[in-house]
This record gives C-alpha cells, sequence and structure tokens, in this order.
C-alpha cells in the first residue's frame, strides 16, 4: 500500500513516525535516535531505518516532522515564528534529502522576545489541539522534560513560559545528595510536596535538603521522599504559572504519566483541567501542517 505522508515526532531523546493514508495510520514505528544521539548526517539514515520498507519506487512520499529535529543541533534548522501567532503557519522548511523517494519538511517553532523563550514541537500539538477545538481560548500546559505553559486566544499563542521542572527533578533524583533517599511513589506525599512548593515556592531550596536531612533523623520513607521531591517542584511551578492558568479553562497534553501529576497537582489547588494525549495531537497538528503546504502550492 503507498503511503500518501508520512508523520515525524522527532524529539532530543526519541523518534516516532507515523504512515498514513489521507488520516489514517496504517504503519507506526519509533526509535531512541533522538536529536542529542545524531549528527547532521545521522538523520537521514536514522529516519530510513525506520520507514525504508513503508518507500515505494518512483513515488515521492511528503513527510511533515516536528520537533528538535529543526534545531541548530537537529537535521536541518528551521527559524523561529515570533508570537503573538498561530501555531502553526505556510513557513515550512524543505529538507535536501539523499533518497529521492523522500521529501521532507519541518515546522518551525515559536519563540518570544521578552521574557526570553522558545519551543520546538510543542507548537504542533496546540495547533492539533485547536483543529479538534476549534475557537477554543485558554492556557495549556504541556508537561515535560522542559514544561510549557501557553496562553491561547482567538486562535492564536500569545504567551508562553517553560519550566525545567522535569529536567530538575531527573537531576536531583539521580544526581544529587537526593538520589540516596528517592524511591518509589506516594500519592499523599506529592500532594503534601505540591502544598509546600505552592504556598512558599520561595522557600524551595531549603525544602528540597529537608528531605535530605529527614531521611538522615527521622528514616524518612523512601517512596515519601521521591514524591514530595515531585511535589515540591511541580506546586512551585503551578504557583509560578498563576498567572497562566487563573481563571482560565485549563487543558493539559503530555504523557500519561506525566499528565496524571499536574492533573493532581492542579485539582489539589482547586483548578479543573482537560487532558489530551499528545501523539493524537501531534498527529493532528503535523495533519495541519501538511494542509498548509498544499494550500500554499496549489
Amino acid at each position: 500500500m503507498s503511503l500518501d505522508w508520512i508523520a515525524i515526532d522527532w524529539g532530543s531523546s526519541r523518534l516516532r513516525v507515523w504512515g498514513l493514508v489521507a488520516d489514517r495510520v496504517v504503519r507506526e514505528a519509533e526509535s531512541e535516535d533522538g536529536m542529542v544521539t545524531l549528527s547532521a548526517a545521522d538523520f537521514e539514515p536514522a529516519l530510513l531505518a525506520l520507514i525504508d520498507s513503508w518507500l515505494t519506487e518512483g513515488h515521492v512520499t511528503p513527510a511533515f516532522a516536528c520537533g528538535m529535529v529543526g534545531s541548530r543541533q537537529g537535521w536541518h534548522e528551521t527559524p523561529y515564528r515570533t508570537i503573538p501567532c498561530a501555531p502553526l503557519a505556510t513557513e515550512l522548511t524543505a529538507v535536501l534529502t539523499q533518497d529521492p523517494r523522500l521529501q521532507v519538511w519541518i515546522a518551525p517553532g515559536l519563540k518570544q522576545d521578552k521574557p526570553a523563550d522558545v519551543m520546538r514541537g510543542e507548537e504542533t500539538q496546540v495547533a492539533g489541539f485547536l483543529a479538534q477545538r476549534p475557537g477554543w481560548d485558554g492556557a495549556i500546559c504541556l508537561p515535560g522534560t522542559h514544561s510549557k505553559w501557553v496562553i491561547l486566544s482567538a486562535g492564536e499563542v500569545i504567551s508562553f513560559q517553560t519550566f525545567m521542572t522535569g529536567e530538575i527533578f531527573d537531576l536531583l533524583s539521580k544526581a544529587s545528595v537526593l538520589r540516596h533517599c528517592v524511591e518509589g511513589w506516594d500519592d499523599a506525599a506529592f500532594l503534601a510536596g505540591v502544598d509546600l512548593g505552592f504556598d512558599r515556592p520561595d522557600r524551595l531550596m531549603a525544602r528540597l535538603f529537608s528531605i535530605r536531612a529527614e531521611t538522615l533523623l527521622n528514616d524518612l520513607d523512601r517512596a515519601h521522599a521521591r514524591a514530595r521531591l515531585s511535589g515540591l517542584l511541580i506546586g512551585a511551578e503551578l504557583a509560578v504559572a498563576k498567572p497562566y492558568w487563573l481563571g482560565q479553562p485549563v487543558a493539559v497534553i503530555g504523557d500519561p504519566k506525566l499528565t496524571r501529576h499536574y492533573r493532581a497537582g492542579l485539582a489539589h489547588i482547586g483548578v479543573s483541567v482537560e487532558i489530551a494525549p499528545a501523539p493524537e495531537l501531534t498527529l493532528a497538528g503535523l495533519g495541519m501542517a501538511r494542509r498548509l503546504a498544499q494550500s500554499e502550492g496549489s
């Protein structure tokens, strides 16, 4: 079966691809060939390792990509678009490929000048969200290694802010003094940590070390310690992000494990949210990028 097009979500640590006929997924594959593991010359071979059997001789299959593949360290750098703007537009960057069966376009990321901020990949999920909910205004949270808070109005990204919450949790739990005392999970301890982080984000640094101290002095349970660490960091993020979610409809887009924690944390402070799966919205957004490219070429 010849594919109509290929969707590519290429992040820092993973590559995920879908083969589609119209908007129906008929092929799917993924690998750990993320941007950080590749040089510029490695990107096309890494992609072909997954999709070579999907391609047909004598036929050019268009592929639309988003994420860190378009970064300075990626396959081909794509310029950022400046907000306020629609999450996606016709400014897609064509990539020269060696394989004549394949044509690749990369969706650009977004930038914010003041305060300085950038995103790559999340804009495509936001576009997919809007494609499924036309006219939706409010705040979107995209948890991850670097979580994003985005304000949408009249179909445009008005502002956004990035938090290194996920990366800080990973570093503290694996490479700091806290690595000796965090393992497992405790829901009640997580919510207690959310309370502490949200109520006094200015005391975050001290409360992080208190996890270590309580482990030494009071035999704090390791599952309790790990969940409290997560809760402290997410609670502090929610406190700083309050101008984004206060009085707004809120949607959370991402991996189910992360969205569960953010949903619980937001509910704990009285904010109800809508949950949306990231892969579905990435596909919807890349489908929009394809339609924009077709309209530009017609």
